[in-house]
């Protein structure tokens, strides 16, 4: 593995730059990006925040039309641009003392080195990564989701949204690592991803073998935690289990996510707690890789229904 770095200028989509044979990793420079942003007259702000998120325009090519990056920043729980400023300035430098893009960008070069270990030849594409605080006026992004979004589900891309709490300090490299499982699974030669046709057990199975990799490389902070107070809930794992075959992305919200997060998003709920998905997937990706004896990164182009039909023979 060979690894260059440099952090360009003071432009806010400035870049740390490394490869990890056979791919390089773009990590965007939002510590400058973000104080730039903030620091600038509020009529400049979202223009210059649109700059700092250009390079990661490509993460919603499965939006409909133009996507406004500003926009979508706000409904992605972004920072705000002109409320609480200097509590969000202060969790800047929060990030910078917690080194929290030198420890994505080591842990993202170990995750990388372990899955081609364990499926060499596997098709590894450039990954653009962004890590941005989120808003800590946001009561549903800081009380369910427990200050913390990613999103990984679009190979090239990964997006850190978080508040830095203990918790996500704690856990910043499993976060990223379960990002990047989700951009290795659906990257070309893996599993397709059809929006329209996709089925609620594929992401169901795609959450519990993201944390399943994080786990495989540090522990227990793997799991995702919205998903952790159900791990152990026979009725949520029953609930989810009989919604697997429902088809298309549209129903992800609530199978996934749980109630809470489908009527924020005008979905309508089907009676599950928050993280729901995440718990029944770590379920049925353990059972799966204890009866096949495989490991996370073994599995990680394995379909879903493969690992869910499988996992329901020790559940039955």
């Amino acid at each position: 593995m060979g690894i260059r770095a440099h952090v360009a200028g003071v432009e806010p989509h400035a870049t740390s730059v490394f490869t990890v044979d056979p791919m390089t990793i773009t990590t965007l420079d939002t510590s400058t990006g973000m104080e730039v942003v903030l620091t600038a007259p509020i009529n400049d702000r979202a223009d210059l925040l649109r700059h700092m998120l250009a390079p990661i325009e490509g993460m919603f090519r499965y939006f409909p039309g133009d996507v406004d990056l500003a926009s979508m920043h706000a409904l992605s729980f972004g920072f705000p641009l002109n409320l609480r400023v200097e509590e969000v300035t202060s969790a800047l430098t929060r990030l910078r003392n917690a080194d929290v893009w030198e420890r994505v960008e080591t842990a993202l070069a170990r995750a990388v080195d372990t899955q081609i270990a364990a499926t060499p030849g596997i098709t590894v594409p450039d990954i653009v990564v962004l890590i941005v605080l989120g808003n800590p006026d946001d009561e549903y992004f800081m009380g369910p989701l427990r200050g913390f979004s990613g999103n990984g589900s679009a190979p090239g891309h990964i997006s850190l949204t978080f508040w830095p709490t203990d918790e996500n300090l704690a856990r910043i490299e499993a976060a990223a690592v379960h990002e990047l499982n989700h951009n290795l699974r659906y990257a070309p030669g893996g599993i397709v991803w059809d929006p329209a046709a996709v089925m609620v057990g594929e992401q169901i199975v795609s959450e519990g073998l993201a944390d399943a990799f994080a786990r495989q490389l540090y522990g227990d902070p793997g799991y995702t935690p919205i998903g952790v107070p159900h791990l152990r809930d026979d009725v949520v794992l029953e609930k989810v289990i009989s919604g697997l075959d429902i088809g298309g992305m549209q129903n992800f919200t609530a199978w996934v996510h749980g109630d809470e997060s489908a009527r924020r998003f005008g979905s309508e709920p089907v009676g599950l707690p928050t993280g729901a998905g995440y718990a029944a997937g770590n379920r049925l990706v353990d059972a799966y890789l204890t009866a096949t004896g495989r490991t996370a990164a073994d599995a990680l182009h394995v379909p879903s229904r493969n690992v869910i039909d499988v996992a329901l023979k020790r559940f039955t």
